[in-house]
């Protein structure tokens, strides 16, 4: 039983952990806003969750020919799907990070992870109402 409840969930716990890090990402930017030279970082939240779910459209992983080989670290199945946020005013001291995007996606993100959580409270609430067979 226990692990049709998980494999039913699986999909939504990795869409909540990539909108989780997506978040941090974001509240990192908005901590960073005065850092000289830092860059914005955002994360492609369809193509993160499509690669963490076994959808891969990352780097492949390497493969070993001797036991002596070093193992190829990918980091994060996030990782790949990492990037930059671009440009939209210059700014003198380097930093990339626009107050307005940011909150933006914040405020957008955090909806979503909301949104996923009210989710996952039905679901499991149906879950609960047909096993008591109410």
């Amino acid at each position: 039983m226990k692990s049709r409840l998980d494999s039913a969930l699986q999909f939504h716990q990795t869409a909540l952990n990539v909108q989780a890090r997506r978040q941090q990402m974001l509240a990192s930017n908005i901590a960073n806003a005065d850092t000289p030279n830092y860059k914005a970082r955002d994360l492609d939240f369809a193509a993160a969750l499509k690669g963490a779910t076994g959808g891969r459209s990352g780097p492949l992983a390497l493969a070993g020919t001797s036991a002596r080989h070093l193992p190829g670290g990918q980091g994060t199945p996030l990782e790949p799907h990492v990037g930059y946020r671009g440009e939209f005013q210059s700014s003198v001291d380097g930093n990339t990070v626009n107050m307005d995007v940011e909150r933006a996606a914040f405020a957008e993100n955090s909806v979503q992870y909301e949104a996923s959580v009210t989710f996952i409270n039905s679901l499991l609430r149906g879950m609960q109402t047909a096993i008591n067979g109410q």
